[in-house]
């Protein structure tokens, strides 16, 4: 029968529980039964010693009273002079038996436990002995019975001795045999468990292989989906469970995807429709302040000048969202031309200078004379958004700072004001689209919170980097494109 692969994570997870557990089963059952065996025989030992030496003190308790019982029987058992009776030799030889009646039992349980061919010889001798002194109390009547008596019992107690010593020596020798056992056990063990555990850890490491493999093309996916990036198609092997979540996140994506391009598609339809009324209402504003239509006084001026300076804020607005749009459908590609840096900053700030001037903002410009190759118009609208972002955060009388200088073959552009300064809880997503600080804009207008996602694409576009350093007060963005310096003349400050 063919046992086919886990179908699921948690089967997976199951069989790698099933399969790390069940070496160290087999290890502790192993110890286990090890263990059990090393019990068993050590108790069998201390046993033995108990009961050898339990009836050694025994059959020397015997042997004495046996003794003097005995020589006690052969002595009343003489005629006394004059015919007396001295005492009752039967009760004397009854006792004798019964101790030997004893002294057997202490020897059969002698045999029983474990012992050698030399020791069941001599327990052998010490039945015979005790059985040949018994006879002699028998047939006291004879002359030697006495001597024969002692020796006897002198032949049993050395007997005796001999016995006790050779369960000594046997005792000791299980003993030691015991700890061999232990101690060979003991190294079994050890090398089972020094080989369990690398064992273990190839099936943990095998097992993290085959669980975090999918569990990684997840983590990616949904990582990617979370940036916004839904261009990789979205592909997880693994367990059944772990393929069908990722045909989930790929039916995501695209569901994703979809939602992105409409949106983008709406950005780029609405940007292109209000363009062009948009246009009129510009080429309408500047005929008014041209005097096509007959001269303006001072209030009507002003007026028209409010609505030239808007519309060119909203233009903004919506050159940021094509700009956006065609970004993040990766539809656009840089237009490269050489220009001069300072005319082209100097054109972007009087875009905004009705506003710094009606504002009382100080403006502090220090840049060199520097010949770039970019984008201009993407570069345009990095100055135009940082400019625009300073203006709005700047209080009245305040100042903005523009810096542009060479570092190297890089072009360091520095946009910083006077304001607020960003949030520290908004630092990490100051660059994304649509976010908005919590700290209030100080200008007329609001924002969309697209100008500086605008800021960061278009910068990344020309291999550069933009940055907000943490000065106080006020924000500082510095952005660096990699350019070629062509000329490097004396700084220029002006004060506005």
């Amino acid at each position: 029968m063919r046992i086919g692969r886990p179908r699921t994570l948690l089967s997976l997870i199951l069989v790698g529980l099933g399969l790390l557990t069940l070496p160290l089963l087999v290890g502790v059952g192993n110890a286990v039964l090890k263990l059990g065996q090393l019990a068993e025989e050590s108790a069998a030992v201390v046993g033995a010693s108990q009961d050898a030496t339990r009836e050694n003190q025994r059959i020397g308790g015997l042997l004495t009273a046996m003794e003097r019982n005995g020589l006690q029987y052969l002595a009343l058992s003489k005629p006394a002079p004059g015919g007396q009776v001295r005492g009752d030799p039967a009760a004397l030889l009854a006792l004798v038996e019964d101790d030997m009646g004893s002294l057997q039992e202490s020897l059969a349980i002698i045999r029983r436990l474990p012992q050698n061919a030399e020791i069941s010889a001599q327990i052998r001798d010490l039945k015979s002995t005790a059985e040949s002194a018994l006879a002699v109390l028998h047939n006291g009547s004879s002359d030697t019975a006495e001597e024969d008596f002692r020796n006897d019992f002198r032949a049993m107690n050395r007997i005796a001795s001999t016995i006790a010593t050779g369960m000594r020596v046997l005792i000791n020798e299980r003993l030691t045999a015991l700890q061999e056992t232990t101690s060979s056990a003991q190294e079994t063990l050890g090398w089972q468990a020094a080989a369990l555990i690398p064992g273990t850890l190839i099936l943990i490491l095998f097992f993290l292989l085959l669980v975090g493999r999918p569990m990684r093309q997840v983590d990616r996916a949904i990582r990617e989906l979370g940036k916004g990036d839904f261009s990789h198609p979205i592909s997880v092997t693994g367990p059944a469970d772990i393929e069908t979540l990722g045909r989930q996140l790929e039916w995501l994506r695209n569901r994703l995807k979809e939602s992105s391009d409409e949106k983008n598609k709406f950005l780029r339809h609405m940007s292109h429709e209000l363009k062009t009324p948009l246009a009129n209402i510009r080429e309408g504003t500047e005929l008014l302040l041209d005097g096509a239509v007959g001269r303006l006084d001072v209030q009507q001026q002003e007026v028209t000048s409010i609505l030239r300076d808007n519309g060119l804020k909203l233009q903004t607005l919506i050159e940021n969202l094509l700009t956006f749009s065609a970004w993040q459908t990766k539809t656009t590609a840089l237009e490269l031309s050489e220009f001069e840096l300072k005319p082209f900053i100097f054109s972007v700030l009087s875009v905004h200078r009705l506003v710094i001037s009606n504002r009382k903002i100080k403006l502090q410009i220090d840049v060199n004379p520097i010949i770039v190759r970019a984008d201009e118009g993407r570069l345009r609208l990095v100055l135009d958004n940082l400019i625009s972002n300073a203006v709005k955060f700047t209080p009245d009388g305040g100042k903005i700072t523009v810096e542009a200088r060479m570092d190297g073959t890089a072009l360091v552009l520095d946009v910083a004001d006077s304001g607020p300064g960003v949030a520290p809880e908004d630092v990490p997503r100051i660059f994304e689209a649509f976010y908005q600080g919590r700290r209030l804009q100080g200008g007329p207008v609001g924002g969309t919170g697209i100008g500086l996602s605008v800021v960061y694409e278009c910068v990344q576009a020309h291999g550069g980097t933009v940055e907000l350093l943490r000065d106080e007060p006020g924000a500082h963005f510095q952005v660096k494109l990699p350019l070629r310096r062509v000329t490097d003349k004396p700084v220029l400050v002006v004060n506005g």
